[in-house]
């Protein structure tokens, strides 16, 4: 971001909060806050006045809630991104919001840095995830069932080999997305793969392209759905 201004909206139903998100954001070296909202509903107008860049949406609003004005923003206006800023982790919060696209989670004890660092990463194309929300992100999806089961095919039963990788995956694509699933920046996978950050990331592309993922975080949810990183670990 260094030399550009990213211009954001801040949503949040609680006068006080919103403040002082705003007041904070103010202080943050490369931001400028262009419009502040009380609910969902003027989030939205608030992006198709200002066209920003980022939005700071807490989700737990009246008239329309921060996960279905997120999927109207990323309907209608997809170059603005979109950071929660919520005080709930759970699962019934998390996932919905995800779904309907935001590439940030943070929760309301995060400090300036971290929300800083939220927006600079959605705003390279990475995930904006805290490390307690991709923790949780990842743990609770490492728990679910595969939707694709692994050594079921004929001459596998028993053996626990897994099939090829799905929706035309090729294999090195595959390895890619179990890294991805387990956190690691393109620079971390370049290393361990001894490639480029550029060739990483022309697979990740593909890779986003073949399983209908925005970001990274639909990118986990897919991994551990169809059971890859699982497969990868044992």
């Amino acid at each position: 971001m260094a030399g550009r201004v990213t211009r954001v909206v801040v949503a949040d139903d609680q006068t006080v909060v919103r403040e002082g998100i705003v007041m904070l954001l103010g202080l943050l070296p490369g931001l400028e806050v262009v419009g502040a909202a009380a609910d969902g509903e003027e989030a939205v107008r608030l992006v198709a006045e200002k066209a920003p860049d980022v939005v700071l949406m807490d989700l737990r609003m009246p008239r329309c809630d921060g996960a279905e004005a997120t999927r109207r923003i990323r309907r209608d206006h997809p170059e603005t991104q979109v950071v929660v800023l919520t005080t709930f982790a759970d699962d019934d919060s998390l996932f919905p919001a995800l779904e309907a696209g935001a590439r940030g989670y943070l929760t309301k004890d995060a400090g300036g840095e971290e929300i800083l660092r939220a927006i600079e990463d959605v705003m390279s194309g990475e995930a904006g995830l805290s490390p307690k929300v991709q923790r949780r992100l990842l743990e609770r999806l490492a728990q679910g069932q595969p939707a694709v089961e692994r050594g079921g095919g004929p001459g596998r039963e028993g053996r626990g080999e897994p099939d090829e990788p799905p929706d035309g995956l090729t294999a090195r694509e595959a390895e890619v997305l179990v890294l991805v699933a387990e956190g690691l920046s393109n620079a971390e996978i370049a290393a361990k793969l001894y490639v480029s950050p550029a060739t990483v990331k022309t697979h990740i592309n593909n890779l986003f392209s073949k399983i209908g993922a925005r970001d990274r975080a639909q990118a986990v949810r897919y991994a551990f759905r169809q059971g890859i990183g699982r497969a990868a670990r044992e």
